[in-house]
């Protein structure tokens, strides 16, 4: 495992990835910097969990309102893209977690 020391929201944190997924994770770390600050610039939003939970339900929005005919996702059923999201859960709590415990 490769550890990326990354800012979300100005708050450091250091995480883990496995070797070639270094560029993807920096990218989904900056969109979703991107959305947090958006919604804490935004004035509507507050907390720093608050704002984590809007962004999160605001990215699983527009990742399940993609409709590409030929992509990956395409065979996909509903159910089948929950599982998905559930299972990128877990992975996020697993890389988390450690972070918490040093708060």
């Amino acid at each position: 495992m490769i550890h990326l020391d990354v800012t979300i929201m100005g708050m450091s944190y250091r995480l883990a990835c496995r070797p070639g997924e270094e560029r993807t994770l920096r990218e989904a770390v900056s969109y979703l910097d991107g959305k947090m600050c958006t919604l804490r610039d935004s004035g509507k939003v507050k907390g720093t969990d608050r704002i984590a939970v809007m962004a999160a339900l605001s990215v699983a929005a527009e990742f399940l309102s993609v409709k590409s005919p030929q992509g990956p996702l395409s065979d996909l059923s509903i159910l089948e893209v929950k599982q998905k999201l559930e299972s990128m859960h877990a992975v996020l709590d697993k890389v988390l977690s450690p972070q918490e415990n040093l708060v």
